[in-house]
């Protein structure tokens, strides 16, 4: 990505985005992907900029790390749509975009007289993307959620949390109620445009936060709808209808690494012996010799057989526990590399910060340092997702200041 001038793919467009937390994600996606996001607050500056950390630990609107994170890459823009100059401006600058992306309560922007109904007649080429909690139509869609009671009620956090169901699901952290939504309303968006090309056309797209919440269940949703069956939480595993075995491993340097799907290929069990003996653990395993029976295997084991076929569920069990063994052997950098090396998908589990320190996420241009120029330092910021080189994704700027491109609205 360094070096790489070339435009964006979505280099020419131009993104009106009522500031939000919902939809804040969508914003940056869209600016990382070349488009000019534009994003409107309030005089006083949106509330996110209070959310912490902050830069520091001084609080203050310019300081905000959630601020400078979801708004990087966009310009901004301070009007108060309740003052009818103002949303004169707002009609003025809609008239300039390609997209408009919102997530305000529905009926609020009608009442303003600024909603899409009200400004397409004049602008039938605008796509119009709104990211609600429960869509703009249906008995539910006045009703207000936030990111927690998206993920609850929208069925990912039934999947989450631990073996003790004594203890309630749990919400993982990082807003993934409203960056699921986001990924959507990007989807949508790019979709509504390549339709543009072909019919001249924009439209009106209606994003659902719980629905699209309800999509990433994995299997949880269609398990339901095929076979009637509940899937249960556990502690560090996908959720499923039956348990499954345990899949977590501290290695000798208390690193916690995740030791992926045992073998069931007499490949598999085959490069287990040899690394087991490479590592002279084997004589220090006391069911080796069930995988020495899993390189004799001609057909793979079957998953409905454990349980049932004593041999396969020994086989299983000691593939199972013979890579959680080696895990706890080594290191967690070798025992990642050496499973790479061999064909088997293990992982260590990274924190997020860690993850910048990655060789290989350096290797790929992942962390990014931006300049605060107005602070006199530069910032290392997350980078792109992907790597398009004809049409790169990149975090161009610092997020704007109140106001800093109010000349946008003369």
């Amino acid at each position: 990505m360094a070096g790489n001038d070339l435009p964006g793919a979505l280099a020419g467009i131009r993104v009106v985005e009522l500031a939000s937390e919902a939809s804040a994600y969508a914003g940056l996606m869209l600016a990382g992907m070349g488009a000019e996001v534009i994003v409107v607050e309030p005089p006083e500056g949106h509330h996110s900029r209070g959310f912490e950390p902050f830069l520091d630990d001084e609080a203050g609107p310019e300081r905000s790390l959630w601020w400078w994170h979801y708004n990087a890459s966009k310009l901004g823009v301070t009007l108060d749509l309740g003052e009818e100059d103002d949303r004169d401006r707002f009609r003025s600058l809609v008239g300039t975009a390609d997209v408009v992306l919102e997530s305000e309560r529905p009926g609020r922007l009608a009442d303003l007289g600024i909603d899409h109904d009200t400004l397409r007649a004049d602008h039938p080429e605008l796509i119009w993307v709104s990211l609600t909690p429960f869509g703009r139509t249906g008995p539910r869609s006045q009703e207000e959620s936030i990111d927690l009671t998206v993920l609850a009620a929208g069925g990912p956090v039934w999947s989450c949390g631990y073996d003790d169901h004594a203890i309630p699901p749990q919400r993982g952290g990082g807003n993934q109620g409203y960056q699921t939504g986001s990924v959507f309303a990007v989807l949508s968006a790019q979709t509504a445009l390549l339709a543009r090309d072909r019919t001249g056309q924009g439209q009106f797209v209606d994003v659902s936060l719980h629905a699209a919440a309800n999509v990433t269940t994995e299997f949880a949703s269609v398990q339901w709808l095929v076979a009637g069956e509940e899937v249960q939480r556990q502690t560090g595993r996908h959720a499923a209808v039956e348990p499954t075995t345990f899949t977590r491993a501290l290695s000798v340097d208390d690193i916690d690494v995740n030791t992926g799907f045992p073998p069931r290929s007499a490949r598999d069990f085959a490069v287990v012996v040899e690394w087991m003996e490479s590592l002279g653990l084997k004589d220090q395993f006391e069911e080796f010799f069930f995988l020495e029976m899993g390189t004799q295997l001609e057909e793979d084991l079957h998953l409905s057989q454990i349980g049932q076929d004593p041999e396969v569920t020994a086989m299983f069990g000691a593939a199972r526990e013979a890579v959680r063994f080696i895990a706890q052997n080594i290191t967690a950098h070798e025992f990642f590399i050496g499973a790479q090396e061999r064909g088997l998908a293990v992982g260590i589990i990274y924190s997020p910060e860690e993850v910048l320190a990655d060789p290989h996420f350096q290797e790929r241009g992942f962390p990014v340092e931006v300049e605060h120029e107005d602070l006199g330092r530069s910032f290392t910021y997350v980078g792109a997702p992907y790597i398009a080189p004809k049409s790169p994704y990149r975090v161009r700027h610092r997020a704007p200041h109140i106001g800093e491109h109010n000349h946008l609205l003369a």
